[in-house]
């Protein structure tokens, strides 16, 4: 019997692929649940043998989540309307074991569920391109600040949370707008969000 934990915020969902997964012969679904903190909670709680994920779910996200079961043995499955380069790029970074498209038919995550648990890898055919696009220009510490500019800090705030010079937060600025390719602050943000690189 694979056990699976399902995270989904959207509780129609949530419940909808519970109970097909459930009608699967071989499957049964242990948990539920409705963000990433809860999903960890489970999977520590439960020991099921696959976490089927989505991204966007409030107080922790799928991505967060899965980079912190990355050791777990529970083999965690990505299920998501955002094929974002920079969502594809962290979950592969993370270990996951698949990540789908929710528009997929609903047969082929059973499929790849039995397929994942037999050691396979399964990546919906859309992400494939996505993996040889351009990767995150940022580096670790220009993402830093790009997160503080995005949570609307301004210069002297993001300065005093890194422990550096206004001057040194100014030229990281530069160098983010440079490699992202656009004018200011905002289209930054916007483009880091519309890539996932945030």
């Amino acid at each position: 019997m694979i056990r699976i934990v399902i995270a989904e915020d959207q509780r129609m969902l949530l419940g909808a692929l519970g109970a097909l997964l459930d009608l699967e012969e071989g499957m049964e679904v242990i948990g539920q649940a409705h963000n990433g903190e809860e999903a960890v909670k489970l999977v520590k709680e439960l020991n099921p043998d696959v976490c089927i994920m989505d991204i966007e779910m409030p107080v922790q996200d799928g991505l967060t989540a899965a980079e912190s079961l990355r050791h777990d043995p529970c083999k965690v499955i990505i299920l998501t309307t955002f094929a974002r380069p920079g969502y594809f790029e962290r979950a592969r970074n993370a270990g996951v074991s698949g990540y789908l498209l929710k528009d997929s038919p609903s047969e082929e995550l059973a499929t790849a569920i039995r397929k994942i648990m037999d050691g396979q890898r399964i990546f919906s055919p859309e992400l494939v391109d996505l993996a040889f696009t351009d990767p995150n220009p940022l580096t670790d510490r220009e993402k830093q600040v790009a997160r503080l500019m995005a949570e609307g800090k301004n210069t002297k705030e993001i300065s005093k949370e890194l422990f550096i010079t206004t001057g040194t937060v100014r030229n990281y600025i530069s160098v983010i707008l440079d490699k992202l390719e656009v004018t200011n602050r905002i289209e930054a943000i916007s483009r880091l969000q519309k890539e996932g690189w945030l």
